[in-house]
Formats: structure tokens, sequence, C-alpha cells
């Protein structure tokens, strides 16, 4: 396709380091089911368990609470990509507001080391139980399978991508709706234990096992971020980013909600919390006679949908870094006829596999939560010093006091964190300035910004 024929949105086309502009095919729908696929993925299917046996029946406040806190940053986001509409995100907002080269690129290489790490996890998670009932096979060889595949539909074209999103979205979503499904029937047969939805694990506060709960819980919704950098890919971005970002978020809140009331309502909370499929548990144990194998289908759709969204967001975030001079330029290359980041895509998926060999998606979780409020931290000071900045375009604009809300609750959610977690993060972070240096002496100048 010509720039001619690209879709007129108002603004002028971003172009690759070759001079041709990424495709805008992504419209309002797409985009809200780019990121309620994100946000519904692998995490409730996997993590609802451990939540559980943090908090105890009670599961619901804490994915509630961890809604607030996605909804504080979502309005950052919110304004930000509606006032500089461009690939990139978080890291061409810290560029935008800090001007120092090394912030901007700490952002950027903190969200692609979370996107892969997540992707990774997702790629084990995928070859494990779930694939099992199926087809014995190595876990490590179908993870790399799983995740070339992922990078081939990548490749394939954003819309492709983001059509496949769809189809993925709404199955992971029947799942779901079939959990639910199962807490109304058993409800209306009177076997529901109510008693559970207000307890607490013992020896512990409700504040603090909520908090605690919290922070595996905003796992489930991370992934929303994801979609500030396919702002060049949208159409009209500055009306519908808004509205698709918020409706996303208020679906999937309010679908994890009533996940997490059925699963109290029917599984004893020590058998959901020592499970290592929660929902199957509740599916099992409704006595609705729904194969376990269908479900295991549905989970392993939910499991490669994110891993879909999470390479999309590192491909599209390492081209626009790789714009903005911060990482070479060749990974700002764009495949000829599919107009797709390949160099960035290539790249990423060979991190991703190497990653698969290190750990689980549990106990990468927490580091990813904790690079994650990294980038959330920047963004939602981005918003206050960028609000100086001017531009032409109507845009949307969130009240003041909620970015310094989300930079509380941030600092919250951080100091949640285990020390194991800490240092783990603390030594990708590390890993990152030394890209820095090696990217600087490699280049013999500095990144330009734009």
């Amino acid at each position: 396709m010509s720039s001619q024929e690209l879709p007129s949105t108002g603004e002028p086309a971003m172009r690759d380091v070759t001079g041709e502009p990424l495709r805008r095919a992504i419209t309002g729908p797409l985009l809200l089911f780019f990121i309620l696929g994100d946000v519904l993925g692998a995490g409730v299917y996997t993590l609802a368990g451990t939540i559980a046996g943090r908090v105890g029946g009670a599961l619901w406040a804490p994915l509630l609470l961890a809604l607030v806190f996605a909804l504080l940053v979502a309005g950052s986001y919110a304004e930000l990509v509606t006032k500089y509409p461009r690939a990139g995100g978080a890291a061409v907002f810290a560029a935008k507001a800090f001007k120092r080269p090394v912030i901007s690129f700490l952002v950027g290489f903190c969200m692609v080391a979370a996107g892969v790490t997540s992707a990774a996890g997702l790629a084990v998670a995928f070859a494990g139980d779930y694939l099992s009932a199926f087809i014995n096979v190595p876990p490590i060889a179908a993870a790399l399978v799983f995740l070339v595949a992922i990078a081939l539909l990548n490749a394939r074209g954003i819309k492709e991508s983001l059509s496949a999103n769809l189809v993925m979205t709404l199955i992971e979503l029947s799942g779901l709706l079939i959990v639910i499904a199962c807490g109304i029937y058993l409800v209306t047969k009177g076997q529901g234990n109510f008693s559970q939805l207000t307890q607490f694990r013992p020896g512990v506060s409700p504040a603090m096992a909520v908090l605690g709960g919290a922070l595996l819980a905003f796992y489930s919704f991370v992934g929303f971020e994801t979609s500030a950098n396919l702002a060049e890919e949208v159409r009209d971005v500055r009306r519908v980013y808004p509205i698709a970002l918020f409706a996303s978020l208020l679906i999937a809140g309010l679908v994890y909600v009533l996940v997490a009331l059925a699963a109290s309502l029917i599984v004893p909370i020590d058998q959901l919390a020592n499970s290592s499929a929660p929902l199957l548990e509740v599916v099992r144990a409704s006595g609705l006679g729904i194969p376990p194998r269908w479900f295991a289908v549905i989970a392993l759709v939910a499991v490669a949908n994110g891993a879909l969204l999470t390479m999309i967001m590192a491909s599209r975030l390492t081209y626009g870094m790789a714009r903005e001079g911060l990482l070479p330029d060749r990974l700002a290359s764009v495949l000829p006829v599919r107009r797709t980041p390949g160099t960035a895509i290539l790249w990423t998926t060979v991190v991703a596999m190497a990653l698969t060999f290190t750990s689980t998606l549990e106990v990468l979780a927490g580091t990813v939560v904790l690079l994650l409020l990294v980038v959330f931290l920047s963004t939602n000071i981005a918003v206050l010093v960028l609000r100086k900045d001017v531009v032409a375009e109507p845009h949307f604009r969130v009240p003041t006091i909620l970015p310094w809300l989300s930079i509380g609750c941030c600092l919250l959610l951080a100091s949640q964190q285990s020390l194991e977690t800490v240092l783990r993060g603390g030594g990708l972070l590390l890993l990152g300035v030394l890209l820095f240096g090696l990217t600087r002496l490699g280049k013999g100048a500095s990144p330009r910004h734009r």
C-alpha cells in the first residue's frame, strides 16, 4: 500500500528509516479487542489460585483494587498517547519529559524486558500441563516452536495479527464466561458457599492481605500499556484511544470480579490455592459436565493470545526506540511488502526464546510487575512535566490529582515486592545501562529526539 492509499487520520503518517509509513489499519473495535485480549490473558487462568492463597476467600477484593490502580495509570496513558500519537510509547514520553537519553532508554528497556520476559513465561505455560493433555512433546521444544509461530503471525501484518487476536479474545473470554456460568448455576441450586466471600487468610490483617493479593492481581491487568506502541497504526487515534482503553479495562474488571466470586463460591480456598489450574477446578466442581479438555483448549488459546499481543508490543517498542536513536538503526527497518518491523520482531523473538530456558510464568510475574511499575512511575511523572508543552491538536486530559494518586499507588505496590524480585529487577536495569552505553559508543553521537 502506498502512502497515498493510507486512510486519512488528520495526522501526518509516521515513517521508518526507509521513509515508508506504518499502515494505519487498526479501527476502534480492533483496538478494544487488542487491549481486552492482552488484559484477559494467562494471568487470571494461572494466578487466581495464588492470589487466593494470599488473601483467602475474598478473592474479588484484590482484583477490584488492582482495577482501580490500572485505571489510574490508564488515565496518564490516555493523555500522553492522544497528545503524542507515536510508536515507542512510554520511552517517547520519557524522552520528551526528561530530556535525558538514559532515562528514555531505561523506560523503553523496562517495557521490552517485561514484554519478552512475559512472552517467555507464557511460552513455557503453553508447553506445560494444558498442552500435555493432548500431546507429549519436550516442553522446551514446544515453547520454541510456539514462539516461532507467534513471530510469523506478527510479521505477516498488524491487521492479520489483530484479526487473530479478535478470534482468540472471544475464545478466552468464553472460558471466563463459562466459569461465571458455573457460579450462577450452583447459586441457583443453593449450593454456593457464600461465607467464603468475606473470609481472609488467618494471621494476616485484611488490609495487608488485600494489598498483597493486589500485587499479583495487578499482573492480570497489565497489558493495556502495550497499546501505546500502536498509536501510529490506529485510525483517528485521538478520539478512539481513550474510549477503547477505559472500556476494555472496565470490561476486564467486571469479568475478573465475577470469575473471582464464582471461584470462591464453588471451590474450597485451600484447594483453589494449591491448584496450578484454578479455573479448571471451578469447572470440574460445578457438575455441569463440561469436558476438561475443552477448557484446556480455551486456556491454551488465552496463553497464545497473551504471547501474541506481548510480542506485538515488544517489537513495536523496539522499532520506536531504534527510530529515536536509542537502539541501532537496523532495528527500525520495515519489511518491504508486509510493512511490519521485521528486524525488531526477529530479535525480540530470539531473546524470548532464550528466556524460556530460565524460569516459569509464576516466578517471572513479580519481575514483570516490578519492571512495569518503573515504567508507570515514569509515565505518571511525564504527564505532570509535559503539562507545560501545549500542542495544537485537542487531546484527552486527565485531572491533575489522578497522576499523583497513581504515583502513590505505584510506590505502594513496589513496596510489597520481595527482595529477590527487587534484586532481579535491579540486575535487569543494570543490564539496560550497559546496553545504553554500548549503543552510544557504537553510534558515536547522542541519540536524536524528535
